[in-house]
């Protein structure tokens, strides 16, 4: 008994967090749970910095669990733009998989997908899984309550009940967050009232992914700093010989790689960087897009 309080009092301390300021730091701002695999999820910037979604995981708690051990995590990768939003979706593309698969239609709506045949990973949720984003490890979102698993199959909006029973909201349903929201949850033991925070639209409805509207960049919260596009460069670091692939909503219309004293030594319209000529070794990489933006990034060969 002793054991398990202080299992308790730990988990407990780990996932009390200070509360976040307003407008500075990501969320979840779409959540799809569809027939089969079709589902995704959908984080949103509000800040007015272009932000790194390396140090950023998103996991499954998984029937009431506790932590991500059976839910899985998936590591985040890519820079995502103020005001821009970066869709997440399950990467099953086999129709005869045991757990069913996901449209080539919605996957193609997607900014990254878990690898097909990648069971157990977050993507693989059902209505009654609990939805984690984090930082550095750190919990700053969650859609559900952590170490439930609701009586109906899925929260609902049912205050009696704790929004254990009644209607569906968190499972054959996509859910979007509502525009006055300027932060996440980060208290995952809380009680979880989907209808506080986010709309319900009817399974299937996918029209909205890629773009959110929120009061942070609607008000004058923060500066809208539009200097750089979302984009995703994978992998990084790379093993010599490899392929880097660069790929952005926004047309790329050349790149330029410099290596660490400024010489250019690579100078390419493709969306791609080919390492057969780099030296092991740290390069600066330029991506100028179609519409005049840049952004500059840190390539390491290995």
């Amino acid at each position: 008994m002793q054991k398990i309080l202080l299992a308790i009092f730990f988990f407990i301390s780990m996932n009390i967090s200070a509360q976040i300021t307003n407008c500075s730091e990501l969320f979840f701002s779409e959540y799809v749970e569809g027939w089969s695999q079709n589902k995704a999820i959908e984080v949103y910037n509000p800040t007015g910095n272009t932000i790194d979604l390396s140090n950023y995981a998103i996991e499954r708690y998984a029937n009431g669990a506790t932590n991500s051990s059976a839910g899985g995590i998936t590591n985040l990768r890519g820079m995502l733009a103020s005001g821009d939003a970066f869709v997440l979706t399950n990467g099953e593309t086999d129709t005869s998989s045991m757990f069913g698969y996901c449209d080539p239609i919605l996957i193609a709506l997607g900014d990254m997908a878990e690898p097909n045949g990648s069971y157990p990973s977050p993507l693989h949720m059902n209505g009654n899984d609990a939805m984690v984003l984090t930082k550095n490890g750190n919990v700053i979102d969650v859609i559900g309550r952590v170490g439930e698993d609701p009586a109906s199959g899925a929260w609902t909006d049912d205050p009696a009940s704790g929004f254990t029973l009644g209607t569906w909201w968190t499972m054959q349903h996509t859910l979007i967050r509502k525009q006055n929201v300027l932060s996440g949850d980060n208290n995952g033991l809380d009680l979880f009232d989907p209808s506080a925070e986010w709309d319900s639209l009817p399974v299937g409805t996918w029209g909205n992914l890629g773009s959110h509207t929120c009061n942070c960049l609607n008000t004058s919260n923060i500066e809208y700093n539009a200097q750089s596009p979302s984009y995703l460069l994978y992998p990084n670091p790379i093993n010599h010989g490899k392929v880097i692939n660069i790929s952005s909503k926004v047309a790329i219309r050349n790149i330029i790689v410099k290596n660490m004293i400024g010489q250019v030594v690579i100078n390419t319209a493709d969306n791609f960087i080919i390492t057969n000529d780099l030296e092991a070794g740290t390069y600066i990489i330029n991506i100028r897009f179609s519409d005049g933006r840049e952004a500059d990034n840190k390539i390491i060969v290995e």
